[in-house]
């Protein structure tokens, strides 16, 4: 009897394992209040620290990095581009394969995974994006010179490509550059309001690592 027990104590410890893992498969929903940065790492600590171990490892500040997200997915985790139209109103084919919070498309993140040997990562996964944006960050300083706390060229290079970017693609794309300037304020805006709560953002517990 003991023995039945235990086996039914432990096929339900798996089962509760199994189901958080599966919970943890789900996206978050967007966090609200997009503009302020105290607000976003308020509803998702974990999202601040995930965004500092990429800024420690590549360099790219973490202001710098949610101003990106913000422009190219809004934090929706499986954000893709609206689909174009035939004849004006039937759903049709996406203009590009970006996905996830860094629009990353498949050709790139393929190539982020092979140099990187991270062949389980997601675009889905908000560490993993912001590992991915790190990543390209330390693309765009090393063969277009581009300091990766300058936003506004940052984000130039991320939309256009590095040979985009290098060819000045860019120059005839007047609107591109006016969201390069949002993306810009918008980093410096995050910069300014975690200097008032990054010291009270708090540390997710081994569970939130874990599942979160």
């Amino acid at each position: 009897m003991q023995k039945s027990l235990t086996r039914v104590n432990a096929f339900r410890a798996f089962g509760l394992f199994l189901f958080a893992a599966y919970l943890s498969g789900c996206a978050p929903t967007p966090p609200t209040g997009v503009t302020n940065a105290c607000n976003i790492f308020k509803q998702y600590p974990k999202w601040y620290w995930e965004a500092k171990k990429t800024q420690k490892k590549w360099g790219v500040p973490v202001s710098t990095q949610m101003a990106i997200f913000k422009q190219e997915s809004h934090f929706v985790a499986d954000a893709r581009p609206p689909r174009t139209t035939l004849f004006g109103f039937i759903p049709w084919t996406r203009p590009t394969s970006a996905y996830g919070y860094a629009q990353a498309t498949d050709g790139t993140w393929s190539l982020y995974l092979r140099n990187t040997g991270q062949s389980g990562r997601s675009r889905t996964n908000f560490g993993d994006a912001t590992d991915f944006l790190g990543w390209y960050s330390m693309q765009a300083q090393k063969k277009l010179h581009i300091s990766p706390s300058d936003a506004y060229s940052l984000y130039l290079a991320y939309h256009e490509g590095l040979g985009g970017y290098a060819a000045r693609s860019y120059r005839k794309k007047s609107w591109l550059m006016g969201v390069a300037k949002k993306v810009q304020t918008q980093a410096t805006a995050y910069y300014r309001q975690l200097r008032h709560c990054r010291d009270d953002i708090v540390k997710p517990s081994i569970w939130n690592l874990w599942f979160a």
